[in-house]
């Protein structure tokens, strides 16, 4: 697969996909973007300074930051600009020593969420023009940008959206999930239906699991990402798996264990068996006791073999760990019961009925039928499984549901951005430092629909 898409050279359009939690920036017409990194400024307990975290692209040999117990300062909150001073600073780091571009030579094409207040555009675009100067600025949304990207792919799920010009986009991100359809490229605002929960949220309640059951992490939010993107997973079958994960011993298939950093031999901390950890993998949907028993003898054969061949590289671990068992499953649970925690929102599956409801009758088959999954969320285990089941019961029995995660939801808005920046109409798409300089910035948005 080539490196790039096939339009001419767009090479001074910079595409910023601003998210919560990470940032991805590159040039137009890139398949990749060039940096990923986190959107804050940390200071370790070691330093006295803020500093920029570095990109998640880092190679491997470099050595890693400490960031136990780091203090973490964010420029959006709940999904919203909140620091514009913040958020300058970091962009300022991005541009100069990371992407190299001079930004009054580029246009900017920038992600921004749903729904955003005219206050914070003005924010956003006084920095984009008056800070950095950029010659021109296109402000789209996420969905419509993961939408154009599956369009442009080929393969059922790209040709159906293409062919029918529709879709709904399923945004789990950092800060909030959305349901959005998409209609020839524009998001329906009036259909767009939201829950209050994204990453953010799920490692906050991790952090108060873990806290109120082993040890104290309330302050450790990367080693607590990294806990929740490697060791949970979705279940299929909520009461069966609290069953299993009541079991004591070897009958446990959720049971493993997470090892704290030392700040001496490792700075990050790591799955200590990740065998052990895969071993819930044995149990699928509508298993019977005898079947789990099964399963779970295979395992426990696969894992002894294993074991024998590691005993000679194993390490030392008598240090700081914790065991994790239905913490697994209860955290994405949330986003599909919020009630369960006393959330009054429904739950995705509801949320996506309603958001397909609210629009015309003739696009509800077609929208069941290219439901499209981006954001990190959707990177959890049987995530789409678990969605499917949970819709099926809510469609009507003559409509298809037909869901596609991305093939990387995390960069999948970003590589949309791309592509909409190497078309040919993106320049006359975009608002002028002049235009903006001579109508202000409520007269320019007109023009992005929003």
């Amino acid at each position: 697969m080539s490196s790039s898409f096939p339009y001419p050279d767009f090479s001074n359009v910079v595409v910023l996909d601003n998210g919560g939690g990470l940032i991805k920036a590159g040039l137009g017409g890139e398949r990749n973007p060039s940096t990923v990194l986190p959107n804050c400024l940390l200071r370790p307990i070691s330093s006295k300074k803020w500093i920029t975290p570095p990109p998640a692209t880092t190679t491997p040999n470099s050595d890693p930051l400490d960031l136990t117990s780091a203090a973490v300062r964010r420029p959006l909150d709940r999904g919203y600009l909140i620091n514009p001073d913040l958020q300058r600073d970091i962009w300022a780091h991005l541009f100069t020593t990371l992407l190299r571009v001079t930004p009054s030579h580029s246009s900017l094409l920038l992600t921004e969420p749903l729904f955003t207040l005219p206050s914070i555009q003005r924010a956003t675009d006084e920095i984009v023009f008056e800070d950095f100067n950029f010659k021109s600025l296109y402000v789209a949304d996420s969905p419509s940008l993961a939408h154009l990207y599956e369009a442009s792919r080929s393969g059922p799920t790209g040709r159906l959206v293409s062919k029918a010009q529709c879709s709904l986009v399923v945004d789990c991100g950092f800060s909030f999930t959305h349901a959005a359809p998409v209609f020839q490229n524009f998001t329906l605002n009036y259909a767009v239906k939201r829950i209050d929960l994204g990453g953010k949220a799920l490692t906050n309640y991790l952090k108060e699991l873990v806290s109120y059951r082993s040890v104290n992490v309330m302050d450790e939010t990367f080693l607590i990402d990294d806990v929740k993107e490697n060791l949970c997973f979705v279940s299929l079958d909520v009461p069966r798996d609290l069953h299993i994960a009541r079991k004591t011993g070897r009958d446990n298939l959720y049971r493993c264990t997470y090892v704290l950093p030392d700040g001496v031999t490792h700075t990050k901390g790591f799955v200590k068996d990740p065998e052990q950890a895969k071993r819930y993998l044995s149990v699928t949907h509508g298993d019977t006791p005898s079947q789990l028993e099964a399963n779970k003898k295979e395992m426990d054969q696969i894992e002894v073999t294993e074991r024998s061949e590691n005993r000679k590289r194993e390490v030392d671990f008598s240090k700081n760990e914790f065991d994790l068992t239905n913490e697994r499953f209860l955290v994405p649970e949330m986003l599909f019961r919020p009630a369960d925690l006393g959330m009054n929102q429904a739950g995705l599956a509801e949320c996506i009925v309603r958001a397909v409801n609210a629009c015309h009758p003739h696009l509800h088959p077609v929208l069941y039928e290219s439901i499209i999954l981006t954001g990190g969320c959707t990177l959890f285990p049987r995530f789409a499984e678990r969605l499917e089941r949970e819709l099926r019961p809510l469609v009507a029995d003559d409509y298809q549901v037909n869901i596609t995660t991305q093939e990387d939801p995390i960069l999948g808005v970003w590589r949309g951005g791309s592509l909409l920046a190497s078309s040919p109409d993106f320049e006359a798409m975009c608002v002028t430092k002049a235009e903006y300089e001579e109508l202000g910035s409520a007269r320019c948005r007109r023009r992005f629909f929003h």
